[in-house]
């Protein structure tokens, strides 16, 4: 099945997700230096991040095993409007409360690779129950690299601030950025306000026994019973709690960290942190290549493994250039297998879990990852510049120790 043949849902999701990509792109580069140009000091800044992603979590907690029973369609259309209600708060006030409101809502700075913040389960649910499982791995893949895409052309703009400076002084060079979030959500919500969804069912849909594609790791599961697929979201929410704290701990504030670290602003940082992300959705589509050959689980260990040691290196180089194209790099590795690992995360529960699913995949992630702003706000403010990598090496060592443990027999029997 070629993608001109997938669900109309499932490709309408995909348009939101690019959409929606540019604007987080822009805003995951100049939010952080638009608070720093206003006077922030860099703890107040990780914890205005970390209660943003506090508070997703709950949001993510209370709507995605209620998705399952009621849909999605209707969370995800909320969103689009909070998003677009909180960029017009921050174009027009730079008032403290409104760029609060604008992260705490809007999602500004966090990074979510075109996702819907706390409502990013729903939409993972959502495209899971439309696919075929042996599709599930290649449009996860696609849908990450949409994500990348979109964020390295918004990371791209975010540069313009530099340029805008002779008509707008200081701080309000930024205010434009707060445009593209606006734009984006805007057709976002065009488009899934045109797009169909069918409910969860009990029994088998259609798409349970559509033709199958070739894909990575994902034979058609094996039906497990209640027990053990509690066992496997269980086993997910600890290696993911380890990734979660290891992100946290340096991605949100990583625009900020080039800017104390080697004085560069946007000019620099934005085409930096784009070619991260261009490298990243590279990355997601080579993840789908090697796993199927290698299986997802092997896959995962074998680039992040990789990523692990760039992240190591990156605050040890003494050139901006050299540490941002080593950053840029471990972006292929890391981030790349964001869509192999969330086509496993949804086979290991039956169809009508999959919201709960894909709820403690993205909160087992999110509830750490939260705390790691606060605490390397923390670290920076002390000047400890290298602390939080190292940190963060550490707890990603730990992350790939626990995947093997608790998935590699799931390789070849498929999630």
């Amino acid at each position: 099945m070629n993608s001109q043949e997938w669900p109309v849902a499932v490709r309408r999701l995909l348009a939101v997700r690019a959409a929606r990509s540019v604007g987080q792109g822009a805003l995951v580069v100049g939010f952080t230096l638009y608070l720093h140009a206003l006077g922030w000091n860099a703890g107040a800044i990780g914890a205005v991040l970390s209660t943003a992603l506090l508070l997703s979590v709950v949001l993510t907690v209370v709507v995605g095993p209620l998705s399952d029973r009621v849909g999605r369609r209707r969370f995800l259309l909320g969103y689009e409007l909070l998003v677009v209600a909180s960029a017009l708060l921050a174009l027009f006030s730079a008032r403290p409360w409104a760029l609060v409101v604008g992260a705490l809502l809007g999602g500004f700075g966090r990074g979510a690779n075109g996702a819907a913040g706390p409502f990013g389960p729903l939409e993972q649910a959502w495209m899971s129950h439309d696919l075929h499982p042996m599709q599930r791995a290649r449009v996860f893949s696609l849908n990450a690299t949409l994500g990348f895409s979109g964020m390295a052309l918004g990371a791209l703009v975010a540069a313009l601030p530099a340029a805008l400076r002779g008509v707008l002084p200081g701080a309000l060079a930024y205010r434009p950025l707060f445009l593209l979030p606006l734009l984006g959500s805007l057709a976002g919500f065009v488009l899934l306000w045109r797009t169909p969804e069918a409910l969860p069912s009990p029994v088998s849909t259609p798409s349970d026994e559509s033709p199958p594609q070739a894909s990575p790791d994902v034979h058609a599961p094996t039906p497990r019973s209640r027990a053990a697929e509690n066992r496997l979201l269980g086993a997910l929410a600890l290696a993911n709690s380890l990734n979660g704290l290891g992100i946290g701990l340096v991605a949100p504030l990583m625009a900020y960290w080039f800017a104390l670290r080697f004085g560069h602003g946007p000019a620099s940082i934005g085409p930096a942190l784009a070619a991260g992300f261009v490298l990243a959705a590279t990355g997601a589509q080579l993840a789908q290549r090697i796993a199927a050959r290698v299986g997802v689980v092997r896959t995962v260990l074998l680039m992040r493994g990789v990523g692990l040691a760039l992240l190591l290196l990156t605050p040890l180089l003494p050139w901006f250039a050299l540490a941002a194209g080593v950053w840029a790099l471990r972006a292929a590795f890391n981030q790349g297998t964001i869509g192999v690992r969330q086509s496993l995360a949804m086979g290991l529960t039956g169809p009508q879990r999959r919201g709960l699913a894909a709820t403690v995949n993205n909160v087992s992630m999110m509830v750490p990852r939260a705390i790691g702003p606060a605490l390397a706000g923390v670290l920076l403010a002390r000047g400890w510049l290298l602390l939080p990598f190292f940190a963060a090496a550490l707890c990603q060592c730990g992350y790939l120790l626990a995947y093997r443990a608790f998935f590699g027999g799931l390789s070849d029997a498929g999630a």
